[in-house]
């Protein structure tokens, strides 16, 4: 089952909303016991992760209500279980900072320590937007371009799409990068909080990739900054969204090619959500006037991810 993007950990919670409980009454309705309605507990507030990492009280609260008022629709005897789960939401104590959680292929999560506002602390990098999951998703269908390799990440915002690029794709060493001291903050404790280590900690596990947030403001940063990190794969998603920031976008590539002198140039994966068609005409044409070709990498269905199943998005090979 797959989370959605939501104030607070919300862990397989409205996913599952979006698929399920528009046909919940049916459900319900063929339904000759309570089963149903407990199994959907155990696979959403009562889920283990969703114990450890709480949902936002606001969140459980309407999630648990929806299928109170679905399972009133169609049975007049109350669910108690249901009754006591709402009780307890109601009496816990909502907290300042929320969580989402991430439910991968493998039976493992991602879990983000994260701010509840759009816009915080002057930045957008506090939310995972839609093109970190579509880039995410990509990653894990596609670990062959990760596997044993460097990857730095560009605008790494909550740090949803390394995290998972880390848990599922094994790559030697992974760099995550910001301009945003607020963000670079959050990012390490997210880091933290899904058990990898950061590259000063020598008790760190072995068989993690060595891992390091690094502040990187793309219209400073000169060749010899970017020449500390010798990535292999370059990564971006949802940084389009401004032409000044796709000319810095641009701009710091084209010194990240110069880094490695006589070596390959990095692969580069640009994912972004299709807004502004002028935008992405903008981001193109800065491109080839650059002389960096691209490929626009094929279309995936969605499979794991909750990004927004009606936006158009979108993913670039760059070949610097």
């Amino acid at each position: 089952m797959a989370p959605e993007e939501n104030a607070g950990t919300e862990l397989l919670l409205q996913g599952f909303e979006r698929r399920f409980l528009a046909s919940l009454e049916a459900k319900l309705r063929d339904s000759s016991d309570s089963e149903l309605l407990r199994d959907i507990l155990q696979k959403t507030v009562r889920h283990p992760v969703c114990v450890k990492h709480p949902p936002s009280v606001k969140y459980a609260w309407c999630f648990l209500s929806e299928l109170i008022k679905k399972h009133e629709a169609v049975h007049t005897e109350p669910l108690d279980k249901l009754y006591e789960v709402l009780a307890e939401t109601l009496m816990a104590k909502e907290s300042t900072q929320g969580h989402r959680s991430y439910l991968l292929s493998s039976g493992g999560s991602v879990t983000l320590s994260k701010s509840t506002a759009i816009i915080s602390h002057g930045t957008t990098g506090l939310v995972t937007w839609d093109a970190a999951l579509y880039l995410a998703e990509w990653a894990i269908e596609n670990p062959a371009a990760f596997i044993n390799r460097t990857v730095l990440e560009l605008g790494s915002g909550a740090g949803l799409t390394g995290l998972a690029i880390c848990k599922m794709c094994r790559p030697r060493a992974y760099i995550f990068s910001d301009p945003h001291s607020r963000i670079l903050e959050q990012l390490r404790g997210n880091v933290l909080l899904n058990g990898l280590s950061l590259e000063a900690d020598i008790t760190g596990n072995l068989d993690s990739p060595r891992v390091t947030v690094a502040q990187l403001d793309w219209d400073v940063a000169m060749v010899h900054q970017l020449s500390a990190f010798q990535p292999d794969v370059v990564i971006a998603a949802d940084v389009l969204y401004c032409p000044e920031a796709i000319v810095s976008l641009v701009g710091v590539l084209q010194r990240l090619a110069a880094c490695r002198e006589h070596k390959r140039a990095p692969e580069v994966y640009v994912a972004f959500t299709v807004r502004n068609p002028e935008t992405c005409q903008l981001f193109t044409t800065e491109l080839g006037r650059d002389g960096i070709r691209w490929e626009a990498e094929a279309h995936h269905d969605q499979k794991l991810f909750p990004y927004g199943e009606h936006l158009e998005m979108a993913m670039l090979n760059l070949t610097l």
